[in-house]
């Protein structure tokens, strides 16, 4: 089984929309096809980012979120990355390069090109949701 780390971004968009960011974790993750992998720190950074006011616009945006958030705390494996790393731009994001690090995962799933400027870190590629959908997504 296929194990990713999701961008918080990616999160966000399968909340709002019904692209590729739904599809990889709703039917993907949450449908049991693939293993998703989170931290302490990026459950943090999800939930501090799910509640931004200007998420309210969307309908049942917070009602979703919530839902979400409850399958992944149920779902995902957790770690506790042991490494620091800096190699980004936006160093928040390098939470997520160091959990890739430590548990090995085949894929982060991002929509933040601006910092991940590189393919790959290690053994993990490092894709847009639809390059995965389009490229790696084994059930599609």
């Amino acid at each position: 089984m296929q194990r990713i780390v999701i961008d918080t971004n990616v999160v966000v968009s399968a909340l709002i929309q019904q692209s590729y960011p739904h599809r990889i974790i709703y039917n993907l993750f949450i449908g049991g096809k693939i293993q998703l992998c989170v931290s302490g720190q990026l459950m943090r950074e999800y939930y501090k980012v799910l509640i931004r006011p200007k998420f309210s616009r969307y309908p049942d945006f917070f009602v979703k979120a919530e839902i979400l958030l409850v399958k992944i705390e149920t779902k995902a494996l957790k770690y506790n990355p042991t490494i620091k790393l800096d190699l980004l731009k936006d160093k928040d994001d390098n939470m997520i390069l160091e959990l890739a690090d430590e548990c090995l995962v085949d894929f982060i799933i991002t929509g933040n090109t601006n910092d991940f400027i590189f393919p790959s870190y290690k053994q993990t590629k490092i894709v847009t949701p639809q390059i995965y959908w389009d490229n790696f997504n084994i059930y599609s």
